[in-house]
């Protein structure tokens, strides 16, 4: 926001970063599968996700109020942090548990947060596993979560990252002329630092008239050996190798597209 601009109370606007995150790998046989995803499941489980999204409360500037977190049976995890723009002093975080949330914390549900949850999954036919992550960040008053943006795509193996910001309701400045926004932004792209940008290629889909912004993005460099589980390249065929390849490269495309390709 521009120094000159002056609001009139609260900061009543509600800004949201969503991230879909997707991790590709081929796993030949039924086994490799199955400790693919209980590796990924144990590398991003609850703890560590609270840990990064401790990361991120501290890089947008904001206060923890609550921490609920859950593993799950059989694979995956999720992860909630209630967020305040300033820090409270009876409740500064508190780790749920069983029984009523404190009030501080029922008295903020319908302000800032952000949530992860993950999602890993294989077929059996073609090798392939995905492992998807879910991240929302959602803040009111002067907490971006768009300081996050950089952080998160490289906490993770960031094959694929699909990116939605939008900015909800309206604040006023002291003269009570309504602000729908309250800083320039003409893609999520003005955001990611130069590295980021050099390692996607990217597409965006944005409405600026409503405030909703739109970027895929895809990882540029393709080695296979980053694609393997359990698996020696050394020890393909050349065939094999080109048939693994082409097979990831289509899960990849797909997911970017959001779309079957025949």
């Amino acid at each position: 926001m521009k120094d000159n601009i002056r609001l009139h109370g609260f900061n009543n606007l509600t800004s949201s970063l969503s991230f879909n995150i997707y991790d590709i790998c081929y796993a030949k046989t039924e086994q490799q599968r199955e400790e693919y995803i209980d590796y990924i499941d144990e590398l991003y489980n609850a703890e560590r996700l609270t840990q990064i999204l401790k990361d991120v409360t501290n890089i947008i500037g904001a206060h923890i109020l609550n921490i609920a977190r859950q593993d799950y049976d059989p694979h995956g995890a999720s992860v909630t942090v209630l967020i305040a723009e300033h820090e409270l002093t009876d409740e500064s975080e508190n780790e749920v548990g069983p029984g009523p949330l404190p009030e501080t914390v029922v008295a903020h549900l319908d302000k800032s947060h952000v949530t992860v949850h993950t999602y890993p999954e294989s077929h059996p036919d073609g090798g392939i596993s995905t492992f998807r992550l879910d991240i929302d960040v959602s803040t009111c008053g002067m907490i971006s979560p768009l300081k996050a943006l950089n952080y998160l795509i490289h906490s993770f193996d960031s094959d694929i990252v699909t990116m939605d910001y939008r900015v909800r309701g309206f604040t006023r400045d002291e003269s009570g002329r309504k602000l729908f926004i309250d800083h320039p932004i003409t893609s999520i792209q003005d955001y990611l630092s130069e590295d980021t940008k050099n390692a996607y290629q990217m597409i965006d889909v944005n409405v600026y008239q409503e405030n909703m912004f739109h970027t895929k993005m895809l990882l540029k460099d393709f080695a296979l050996d980053n694609y393997l589980f359990g698996i020696d390249k050394n020890k393909l065929t050349f065939e094999e190798a080109a048939d693994i390849e082409a097979r990831l490269r289509k899960e990849m495309l797909e997911i970017f597209y959001s779309r079957n390709i025949e």
